[in-house]
């Protein structure tokens, strides 16, 4: 029978205060992309690297994938076997199709433990489907012939969260916040370790919690469209995009509150425009560090 592990709405904490030595940590951009099929782009996918530890946000397509390059350019700790916590910003398709891959590739490469994956209601239905989806291929893999796996890959340990914190242990606390975006349910993370401080805002309309999670933050991820290029979309569309998605310039206004030492750019919508364009929108309203990010960057 398929056993997906569902915890309670709030987590269950380790009392283990976060260390005060330097920790290096890193922000690697696994995927840049929206739903829009660029080939240059991997669905939206981003690690908080700790030391030895990876902490992901989003899954989007591509994601094992783009571990194993960041690995492949130094980043140990996005090996695929490494690859053991995730964080849902919400279940649009784009955000979670890489979910089976995150699920199937590193058990079948040994990982010697399940995923903790943790997000808005639904990820555990999402979760129970993906694995019931693939059951001829655990049964083939757990009784042809393969060498024994370390755990059965049915026992996904899923965190259906609540705002506030969801996530400590030694290295990182993670706070979810609410965030509009449709009638998704929708969080933005906030990941503070010893060294840094990381705000994620995930798919989301303009909106004030963000600049409260910030207040001078080290780096803010946030998700932006180009006002130059809104206008090549159907009406209907544009009044989607205006309600549940962040301008240039509405990021950029939200930018110069909250201060970020670093704000980058992230499931860029340009449409008709372009970087260099949507870059000029954000700095005509905010004068701070700002780049736009593409797969693999670094920060």
């Amino acid at each position: 029978m398929i056993r997906v592990i569902a915890a309670a709405a709030t987590v269950a904490l380790l009392c283990v205060a976060v260390p005060r030595a330097q920790q290096n940590t890193q922000l690697v951009m696994l995927g840049t992309g929206t739903p829009n099929a660029d080939p240059d782009r991997y669905g939206p996918a981003v690690a908080v690297v700790v030391g030895d530890a990876s902490y992901l946000v989003d899954f989007g397509i591509g994601v094992v994938r783009r571990a194993a390059a960041a690995e492949r350019n130094g980043i140990r700790a996005l090996g695929v076997t490494r690859l053991t916590r995730a964080f849902a910003t919400h279940l649009h398709s784009d955000h979670t199709l890489g979910f089976a891959d995150l699920i199937f590739t590193p058990w079948v490469l040994e990982r010697e433990t399940p995923l903790d994956v943790y997000g808005p209601l639904g990820v555990k239905a999402m979760a129970n489907h993906l694995v019931e989806a693939y059951a001829e291929d655990l049964r083939i893999r757990s009784t042809g012939g393969e060498p024994a796996h370390k755990y059965d890959p049915r026992l996904v340990n899923v965190h259906e969260i609540a705002p506030g914190v969801v996530y400590r242990d030694e290295r990182v606390t993670v706070t979810a916040f609410a965030v509009p975006h449709g009638a998704a349910q929708a969080f933005g993370y906030r990941f503070q370790t010893a060294d840094r401080s990381i705000v994620i805002s995930g798919d989301t309309g303009a909106d004030s919690r963000i600049e409260d999670q910030c207040r001078g933050c080290d780096v803010l991820v946030h998700e932006v469209y180009s006002e130059a290029g809104l206008p090549s979309r159907p009406p209907a569309w544009q009044a989607y995009h205006k309600r549940y998605h962040t301008s240039s310039r509405q990021l950029g206004a939200i930018a110069a509150r909250a201060k970020p030492g670093l704000l980058v750019l992230y499931h860029q919508l340009m449409w008709t425009s372009n970087e260099e364009e949507l870059l000029k929108e954000v700095r005509s309203v905010y004068d701070g560090k700002v780049v736009s990010a593409h797969d693999l960057d670094v920060y």
